[in-house]
């Protein structure tokens, strides 16, 4: 792996990972995970080894992603950010990734601080969701969601900036268009 970043302290067993990724003290990417290029993987994180993270990709410190998550380009992971990637865990039952569900967070999403991420889910584009909370189904595109179980309180633009009424940003000016409630919205 060239042009990839290890602490001394962090653990990168896996091959692939790309350029300019950076993998922080007591971090944990294991073997077959697969890392795009400049990811920043702070320290404490785990990244199991069917989980798939995009380019650009920001995994603060203590953040959990088990197999069959996987986050696409530019995805922002709060600090203890959990993934689940099992809806009837027991300890003595051992399941292969064929009894697990997937999980999918697209491209330029957030995930707040010390939320959890119920398997199955899909997080839309940059949606946003806030600290603490638990999304226990699907996240529209451009959708800002908080709370346990998440619920929706607007929309919000590229940039984070909440839209107003006419779902312009304020920041920028960028209008949207609905598509529909449960796909979200698309940046005209």
């Amino acid at each position: 792996m060239t042009g990839v970043f290890v602490h001394p302290n962090g653990l990168c067993e896996s091959e692939t990972v790309g350029e300019g990724t950076r993998v922080w003290a007591f971090a944990h990417v294991l073997k077959g995970a697969r890392v795009g290029r400049d990811c920043n993987i702070c320290d404490g994180a785990f990244v199991e080894n069917e989980a798939v993270l995009g380019n650009n990709v920001t995994v603060k410190n203590n953040v959990l992603v088990f197999n069959l998550v996987t986050c696409e380009d530019d995805v922002f992971l709060g600090p203890n950010v959990v993934f689940t990637n099992d809806m009837r865990p027991r300890a003595h039952q051992k399941l292969g990734s064929d009894a697990l569900l997937p999980t999918l967070v697209r491209s330029g999403a957030t995930i707040g601080a010390n939320s959890v991420v119920v398997c199955g889910t899909v997080i839309g584009e940059n949606a946003f969701v806030g600290a603490g909370a638990v999304v226990a189904r699907n996240v529209p595109a451009h959708a800002f969601v908080v709370g346990n179980p998440a619920v929706q309180k607007g929309w919000v633009c590229r940039c984070a900036a909440r839209l107003d009424e006419n779902l312009t940003c304020p920041e920028d000016g960028t209008r949207h268009r609905l598509v529909s409630d449960t796909e979200g919205l698309v940046a005209l």
